[in-house]
């Protein structure tokens, strides 16, 4: 998903909107690509501890919690300024990403599938009537034909 450097800056990004810990991250970009990109820990940390050696984070003054928040740093809001259109390009990206998801995802169509998998079951029983296989297998035939017009 990300080049060189590309991460860093949506860190920076999300860090400069509040404090965060290593997972919140982790999240916050799945969330803008909508579940299309997750950051491995892997590939967090690492940038994370490369952010607090290059003094572009620290960490904040007081914390409430376990895990170890990241804050931005004057440095890090600087490099995020000069790098505004660039952070502005990435965090479009993701959100292209998710939307690319949406417009493709065949999750309906894989549950009418299930669904007409158990119906089948269901009917062609052992002992059932050739008539009704016979419908069965013309209905089947018909909704092909009419997929297959869709794409005209």
């Amino acid at each position: 998903m990300f080049e060189g450097g590309e991460l860093r800056l949506v860190l920076l990004h999300l860090i400069n909107a509040e404090p965060r810990h290593g997972y919140d991250l982790i999240r916050a970009i799945e969330g803008l690509s909508r579940g299309v990109y997750a950051p491995s820990p892997g590939v967090i940390y690492p940038t994370l501890t490369l952010l607090k050696d290059m003094e572009l984070v620290g960490e904040p003054d007081t914390t409430d919690t376990q895990r170890k928040l990241f804050a931005i740093t004057e440095q890090g809001k600087a490099l995020l300024a000069e790098n505004a259109k660039v952070v502005e390009g990435l965090l479009r990206r993701l959100a292209e990403a998710g939307e690319i998801r949406e417009r493709t995802d065949a999750a309906p169509v894989r549950r009418a599938m299930q669904n007409l998998k158990s119906v089948l079951f269901d009917t062609l029983s052992p002992g059932v009537d050739k008539k009704v296989v016979l419908d069965v297998a013309a209905l089947i035939d018909e909704a092909a034909q009419k997929i297959e017009r869709l794409r005209s």
